[in-house]
């Protein structure tokens, strides 16, 4: 029988990945430099090496780490109420008062002609309807440079979950700043449009730590290699299942796959997973700084892979990943929804900037947004093992297929890039978040 068959039949019963999932959201954070995330690294060590993965190993790298206390927020007039609050990654210890001032979704518009110096700034998870995502360290940053005295970001959807992420990338915020459910959020935007006035403190410190990487290569030894990666690292207040515990069971699956086709692989290929995505690509910056990155080919990205049934792909303005991903689509009989998207906001990002092509593997998801993700609610029970075994396959397909010697796919030219950036409107909130290059200024 092929090894190619023999492999993914396999996969069709295979329990590990929900196993990986299931040892994953068990622990209780994996906050990056946390004792969870390294505990977490350890699981993904110990399944690359089981499933074949040659020299697997853990990897450290010097992190920021944030460490959660308590947050409190009030309004204080036109009424005297508490509000629950949960600090916001990189909120640096400290307390804010002025007005509230709503800056809608937090995109240029909710801040053109408000005056939002010394005021407490409230801004939505969501982004304007039809048009591009904005990102919270977009919505932060641009409150930070208007003056503000703090920030708080409240969720766009109901149940009564805030919903966090980190301000700034590797590196501590200019104010302290919380998030809020999507009920709170409605009563901050009313007390806005009132005129009231709020008070947030929040209690966190940050310190030098460590976080830790893992990776293994699989194939021959070649000169070049093509790099597939997942973010094990997840926020402390819920079990990142989602986000991105459905991606390192995908990571897994396809290592098992890869393995067992190894025969038919021409290149070499590295699999392992970062920490620190989720405070500003923190291990993925470590990870490209140590690798040869004019001897990767590719990068594969499985941040959003494995969470929902549709597999979709990323370009991230390297075009000639389509023709692959529709030979693996044919080859699969398995649809791949393919969007021309390009965004500085995961892994892949480290390795584009230096030129390495890369395409993201991610979900066709219900709605807009994150939906659980980033909340208390990205648990296990959201996730189907099928989906898992599934999209492991899909990209274990992928990487085959370029670990040809005869794919070229062609490496990315930084003027393009950055001209793409530009032409979609990207520049301005790129630089709010400091994640705009200097070097292209």
């Amino acid at each position: 029988m092929d090894a190619v068959p023999r492999a993914l039949g396999q996969a069709w019963t295979d329990d590990t990945p929900w196993d990986v999932l299931t040892a994953l959201t068990a622990l209780d954070s994996r906050m990056a430099g946390h004792a969870g995330d390294r505990r977490a690294a350890e699981h993904v060590v110990d399944a690359l090496g089981e499933a074949g993965v040659r020299d697997a190993t853990t990897e450290p790298f010097p992190l920021p780490v944030w460490t959660r206390g308590d947050c409190a927020l009030r309004v204080t007039a036109p009424d005297e109420r508490a509000f629950d609050a949960i600090a916001l990654p990189y909120a640096p210890a400290g307390t804010a008062t002025g007005r509230l001032v709503s800056a809608g979704y937090g995109a240029p518009a909710g801040f053109d002609g408000v005056d939002v110096e010394g005021a407490v700034v409230v801004a939505s998870t969501g982004s304007p309807p039809g048009g591009e995502r904005v990102h919270r360290m977009e919505k932060y940053g641009r409150a930070v440079a208007g003056g503000a005295a703090g920030f708080v970001f409240h969720n766009q959807r109901d149940g009564q979950l805030p919903q966090t992420g980190a301000l700034r990338g590797g590196r501590v915020g200019e104010r302290p700043a919380a998030s809020v459910s999507g009920e709170v959020g409605s009563w901050l935007e009313a007390y806005a449009e009132r005129g009231g006035a709020a008070e947030l403190t929040v209690d966190a410190h940050t310190e030098p730590g460590t976080g830790v990487n893992t990776h293994g290569v699989l194939g021959p030894d070649t000169p070049t290699e093509v790099v597939v990666i997942a973010h094990h690292d997840a926020h402390d207040i819920g079990e990142g299942a989602l986000d991105n515990g459905c991606g390192v069971a995908t990571l897994v699956a396809a290592a098992r796959v890869l393995a067992a086709m190894e025969s038919v692989l021409e290149t070499r290929v590295r699999l392992g997973t970062v920490s620190g995505e989720e405070v500003g690509l923190v291990g993925a910056s470590a990870l490209a700084d140590s690798l040869d990155t004019d001897a990767v080919r590719a990068v594969v990205n499985l941040d959003g892979a494995g969470r929902y049934r549709t597999l979709r792909a990323f370009l991230h303005a390297t075009p000639a990943f389509a023709d692959v991903l529709a030979a693996v689509e044919d080859a699969a009989g398995h649809p791949i929804d393919v969007v021309d998207t390009l965004h500085p906001y995961s892994d892949h990002w480290p390795f584009l900037r230096a030129g390495v092509p890369a395409v993201q593997l991610h979900s066709v998801t219900p709605e807009r947004g994150r939906g659980w993700g980033h909340t208390q609610a990205d648990t296990r029970d959201k996730v189907d093992a099928r989906t898992l075994r599934e999209h492991g396959m899909l990209a274990a397909l992928l990487v085959r297929e370029l670990a040809r010697e005869d794919t070229t796919i062609p490496r990315a030219s930084q003027a393009t890039l950055r001209q793409r950036l530009v032409d979609a409107g990207m520049r301005s909130g790129m630089v709010a978040a400091d994640v705009w290059p200097a070097a292209w200024d």
